[in-house]
C-alpha cells in the first residue's frame, strides 16, 4: 500500500495544467492572421504581374524573343507563387476545426510541413527564376538605355533583391513561428 500512496502523492503534487482562457480563439486568430498575410502577399504579387504585363505591352515586347523569355520567367514565377498561395489558403480553410484536438493538430502539422517545403525549397527557386528573367533583360536595358540609367537599374535591382530577400525571410520566419505555435499547442 505504501507505493500506491506514493504514486497518489506524486499525482496530487503535479502541476495543474490550465487551458488558456481563450485557447481556441487564440488559435483561430493566428490562423486568420496567416490567411490574411497570404492574401496580402497575393495582392502584391498580382499587382507586380500586372505591372510587368503592362510593361511588356508598352514596350511591344512580343516583338523580341529575349524580352519574351525574360518577362515570361518573371511573370511565370510570380503566377506560380500566387497559385501556391491560393492552394495553401484553401488547404488551411479545409483544416477541420471541429475535429478532436489530436486530429486537428495532425492536420495543422501536415499544413505546417507543406508550408515549410514551400518556404525552404520552392520560394528560393521562384526568386531565382525571377532573377534569371531580370538578368536576361539586362543586355536589352544596356543597349537601349543611357549608361547612367542602366547603372541605376543594376544597382537598385541588387539593393531591392537584398531588401526583398530580407523581407521575405522575415515573413517566412514569422509564418513558420506562428504555424509552429499552432502545431505545438494543445
Amino acid at each position: 500500500m505504501n507505493s500506491f500512496e506514493e504514486i497518489q502523492s506524486k499525482w496530487n503534487d503535479q502541476d495543474k495544467i490550465k487551458a488558456p482562457k481563450d485557447g481556441f480563439k487564440s488559435l483561430m486568430k493566428k490562423i486568420e492572421e496567416i490567411k490574411n498575410k497570404q492574401k496580402i502577399t497575393n495582392g502584391v504579387l498580382l499587382a507586380t504581374v500586372l505591372v510587368l504585363g503592362s510593361f511588356f505591352f508598352y514596350i511591344a515586347g512580343y516583338n523580341n524573343h529575349q524580352v519574351i523569355l525574360g518577362l515570361s520567367l518573371m511573370i511565370g514565377s510570380l503566377i506560380i507563387r500566387v497559385v501556391i498561395e491560393l492552394l495553401s489558403i484553401k488547404r488551411l480553410q479545409r483544416v477541420n476545426r471541429s475535429k478532436d484536438n489530436t486530429l486537428f493538430k495532425q492536420e495543422l502539422t501536415k499544413y505546417y510541413n507543406k508550408r515549410r517545403i514551400v518556404h525552404i525549397l520552392i520560394t528560393p527557386l521562384i526568386v531565382l527564376f525571377y532573377a534569371i528573367g531580370f538578368i536576361v533583360l539586362l543586355p536589352l536595358f544596356k543597349a537601349n538605355l543611357s549608361a547612367g540609367f542602366y547603372t541605376y537599374i543594376l544597382i537598385s535591382s541588387i539593393v531591392l533583391l537584398f531588401v526583398f530577400s530580407l523581407f521575405i525571410g522575415k515573413q517566412i520566419k514569422t509564418e513558420l513561428t506562428q504555424l509552429k505555435f499552432l502545431k505545438d499547442s494543445d
